[in-house]
């Protein structure tokens, strides 16, 4: 399976669904407390976590926003 690529941002959504689901396990946080922190569904950040939906920019500044990270930091795929 190829990975799949944001066609705005060029990120590659894998990556990005991993990188999310390292930092939401460091903290020690389930899916659903991750998604009523980041105002989303818990299906949409399930799917978001393995790659499989692309991910608006609203978003991506929600999710950093539950982690407390700037969105460069949500966007560093050196895990």
């Amino acid at each position: 399976m190829s990975n799949r690529y944001n066609m705005y941002m060029n990120i590659d959504l894998v990556k990005l669904g991993q990188k999310i689901k390292f930092e939401r396990i460091k903290r020690q946080i389930s899916q659903e407390q991750l998604a009523e922190l980041s105002k989303l569904s818990v299906h949409g950040l399930s799917n978001i976590e393995t790659g499989k939906t692309d991910v608006r920019y609203t978003n991506l500044l929600q999710i950093s926003h539950a982690f407390n990270l700037k969105l460069c930091e949500l966007l560093d795929f050196d895990i």
